[in-house]
């Protein structure tokens, strides 16, 4: 399949680097890649992503897309979510093909987890 005109990557930013990646390894195993002290790549996420040091966050309120992951079990990759320090805003709730939840990172960013 070809690269041209798809999407290639994402950048999300993030008030604390160190705090984004010990969050994101804890609880969906992601590794990163330093580039400096104000940028990390995520390389193994599915989708090629970077961090970025910034003082924005990304949230639905403020019209960001939604960055939506899939977890195998919902219930045990929200509790992941709250053991490494994020919070719930919006509990697990059914829709249409599926149910899914909302969190913040440590940094305020806006995620949803779903399952089918």
């Amino acid at each position: 399949m070809s690269k041209h005109h798809k999407i290639n990557y994402v950048e999300f930013p993030v008030k604390d680097i160190e705090q984004t990646k010990q969050f994101f390894s804890q609880v969906f195993g992601w590794t990163f890649i330093d580039y400096g002290p104000e940028y990390c790549a995520v390389t193994n996420a599915a989708l090629d992503a970077g961090f970025y040091l910034s003082e924005q966050v990304m949230n639905t309120a403020n019209g960001s897309a939604l960055i939506v992951l899939y977890s195998d079990n919902l219930e045990q990759t929200q509790q992941k979510v709250l053991d490494a320090g994020g919070s719930i805003c919006k509990p697990i709730f059914s829709f249409p093909g599926g149910r899914r939840f909302q969190f913040l990172d440590l940094n305020g960013n806006e995620y949803a987890v779903w399952s089918n």
